[in-house]
């Protein structure tokens, strides 16, 4: 992912009065700066120290101590300082309450998870997943709780923690329910998404039943107008169309290859459909393989 939120310079967003005459906020960004040349130039402890200073000369918190904490994050993540990595994200989630605007602190914090998930620990993934989740409680970003779940249901998925994954799914369908009870079809992406992690769990699972009929709900969602799915997601429901059909056109032709499909094996053929999977996203068209294209 690129660094846009991770690294920042100009002003995405902000809605502040006008006050950047005032001295300490003059200060604060010459020392902002300092900090950043001194990590452009590798001087990460100096530039850590830096960083904190612009702390220090923070009164009420603001954009500045948001900008530092964020530095110091990406710094402290790079030199595997991971205690005192979470020790400033635990203190940046005290900024997103009145501190910065609720679009930048949420893209802000999105960037930073994003930027943590290429580490290999999920411990340390789960942690701050749920530090995250904790800190949004009282912050009332619904946006961002629902990101932060999902993300969480998918380290769950990884670990084969099914149990666990299962909350997450009840807990996001809840959240898109109407004051009727139902499913909010105003939230067809968000739906979209929560089918999505489904599939993949009930594939795992070798669950045909629910599989079935989680893509039926899928397929419904899919076409609601305020469905707009990311490529990924529209392709694993679509791919788990192609393996329908794969399966029913196996009954006939009973080829060895798609056995497995019969036997509910989705895993089994993964290796067949996620390559052409990938083209199709590529090429953002849903063309979807044909039988003797396997082959």
């Amino acid at each position: 992912m690129g660094d846009d939120y991770m690294d920042d310079d100009e002003d995405y967003g902000f809605e502040y009065e006008d006050d950047s005459g005032s001295e300490p906020d003059v200060d604060m960004e010459n020392q902002y700066y300092t900090a950043k040349g001194y990590r452009s130039d590798g001087k990460l402890d100096e530039a850590i120290k830096a960083f904190e200073k612009v702390l220090e000369l923070e009164g009420d918190k603001g954009e500045w101590g948001f900008k530092a904490l964020k530095q110091m994050i990406k710094i402290t993540f790079g030199q595997n300082r991971l205690e005192k990595m979470l020790d400033y994200y635990r203190e940046l989630l005290t900024y997103i309450k009145t501190a910065v605007t609720k679009n930048y602190s949420e893209k802000s914090i999105n960037a930073i998870l994003d930027y943590i998930s290429t580490s290999r620990q999920m411990d340390l993934l789960q942690h701050f997943y749920e530090t995250t989740l904790d800190a949004l409680k009282d912050a009332k970003n619904e946006r961002l709780w629902f990101k932060t779940n999902t993300k969480l249901g998918k380290l769950f998925f990884d670990l084969h923690e099914f149990g666990k994954l299962e909350k997450i799914v009840k807990q996001l369908k809840f959240s898109c329910k109407n004051e009727m009870g139902e499913e909010d079809q105003r939230k067809g992406t968000q739906l979209l998404e929560i089918y999505a992690l489904e599939i993949q769990m009930y594939t795992e699972q070798k669950n045909n039943k629910a599989l079935k009929s989680v893509y039926e709900l899928a397929t419904q969602a899919i076409h609601t107008k305020s469905a707009i799915p990311h490529p990924l997601i529209l392709g694993t429901i679509r791919a788990l169309k192609s393996v329908y059909e794969l399966a029913t056109q196996a009954i006939h032709t009973k080829r060895a290859i798609l056995h497995p499909l019969i036997l509910g094996t989705i895993r089994e053929i993964s290796l067949s459909v996620n390559p052409l999977l990938r083209m199709s996203i590529q090429e953002e068209q849903y063309t979807w393989f044909k039988l003797n294209q396997i082959y």
